[in-house]
């Protein structure tokens, strides 16, 4: 960047100072600003050092004043005592009103903002010209990067272990306070949850099984349970079956009305009510359809991004999706997909499941319950996921067994990158195409 440039980039020292000045006058106003702004929201470097140094007093709730400010401020090689005495007066002597720290907040935030849009598009600009990346890939560079941006989000640069700390504690405090209700998205099923402590926010989790053994029903059965509890937005992205089947699914288990009578119309009275009685609950649930054929993790990131208050994102399945970066080697193309997975899950900081078809391995050994080898395409897939889930249900491979009743199904959780992994058995019942809690909903360790 040129000199001229640089001495014209968006900065109001006057409002830093303000701010400043405003946290020393007045230490409880840091609570009005703290999840509003970052350190490096301050342009001059000065500036960002004592207002990391004011967030770490309130931190470890050390009274911050002048003399403790300037303590910390020597103590960590910013100033002198001479110097520090000096600018943090002058930081005092700024203050107009230091009730405004809110309005000053949103000013140097601003600022911020632009100064970060204008090295972005430099960024940009710079790759552009030179001509040496993909057109596609470079489209897709700057939307993250103008999206991080408007998200507030910083795109490069450290975080001390001082500040990641206070978030820690914080999110620590919240589930000391607020119990289970504070921790992660709940799949609805007591026993799985055990085991996860619930989905955690950029969580990739994924669901595996042989055809037919449940895996769409299972993400389906998660997706209402967590639109039902949470009130959240539920996006399902369903790569194989159309919107209305998909809908169909989700009233058979919640109605507890036979799928077979529902795709043939066939329906007494008491079903009848039943389907009215279900549709006005799922009306009040915010899940949102997507069933666009052969969809690639670019075109997901881009309609989710207009969903406010993002709760859950389902994909049935992985291996119907397309490949940003066409290849001819699919096993490079699916590592790609669930590489891009679980970095979009980070992005938009909500639990994604994704539903995975299995090799025919299960099939030849005498213990049929799937293994991580038993992946499709790629054994990227086992390692980008932070949680990986198998389905096994005995009757599926018993000729003579009938799917119109209840029977057990094992939910087996073979990686956990949280915790421990273990087997949940739960209740199936194929006509009405719903996973249920069973009264022995408990975990056994692997």
């Amino acid at each position: 960047m040129s000199e001229e440039l640089i001495r014209k980039l968006p900065f109001s020292l006057t409002t830093e100072q303000a701010l400043l000045g405003s946290l020393i006058v007045n230490p409880e106003a840091i609570n009005e600003v703290v999840e509003m702004i970052t350190p490096a929201d301050f342009y001059l470097e000065e500036h960002t050092h004592i207002f990391s140094t004011i967030k770490e007093l309130f931190i470890i709730n050390k009274k911050i004043d002048f003399v403790t400010l300037v303590d910390a401020l020597v103590t960590k090689g910013v100033y002198d005592n001479a110097g520090a005495d000096e600018y943090v007066k002058a930081l005092i002597k700024a203050v107009p009103i230091a009730l405004n720290v809110k309005d000053y907040a949103r000013i140097i935030k601003g600022k911020s903002t632009l100064r970060k849009l204008i090295d972005a598009c430099e960024d940009i600009s710079e790759k552009a010209y030179s001509e040496t990346v993909d057109p596609a890939e470079l489209c897709g560079y700057a939307e993250n990067t103008m999206f991080s941006i408007m998200q507030g989000k910083e795109t490069k640069g450290f975080r001390h272990i001082r500040e990641v700390i206070g978030d820690v504690y914080q999110n620590l405090h919240l589930m000391a306070t607020e119990g289970e209700s504070a921790q992660g998205t709940k799949t609805g099923f007591s026993g799985i949850d055990n085991v996860l402590a619930g989905m955690g926010n950029s969580d990739l989790l994924l669901v595996g099984a042989r055809p037919g053994m449940g895996k769409t029903s299972f993400a389906l059965n998660i997706a209402t349970n967590v639109a039902l509890q949470s009130k959240k937005n539920v996006c399902i992205f369903s790569l194989e079956m159309s919107s209305e089947q998909l809908v169909s699914r989700i009233i058979s288990s919640e109605a507890m009305i036979d799928s077979y009578a529902l795709r043939t119309g066939n329906l007494d009275s008491k079903q009848w009510d039943e389907i009215a009685k279900t549709t006005t609950k799922l009306v009040g649930c915010n899940i949102l359809i997507d069933d666009t054929s052969g969809i690639t993790v670019a075109g997901i990131k881009a309609k989710l991004r207009t969903v406010k208050d993002l709760g859950l994102v389902v994909i049935d399945y992985l291996q119907l999706m397309q490949s940003d970066k066409r290849s001819d080697n699919r096993v490079q193309e699916v590592a790609d997909i669930s590489r891009n997975l679980k970095i979009m899950a980070k992005e938009l900081n909500v639990p994604i499941i994704c539903c995975a078809q299995l090799s025919r391995g299960p099939e030849g050994r005498t213990d049929k319950r799937p293994m991580l080898s038993d992946l499709r395409d790629s054994g990227a897939i086992e390692q980008d996921a932070d949680t990986v889930i198998f389905l096994y249900r005995d009757e599926y491979y018993d000729a003579s067994a009938s799917d119109d009743s209840a029977s057990v199904a094992e939910v087996i959780i073979a990686k956990n990158r949280h915790g421990s992994t273990g087997n949940v058995k739960v209740g199936w019942i194929g006509k009405y195409t719903k996973f249920r809690t069973l009264a022995t909903d408990i975990p056994e360790e692997q």
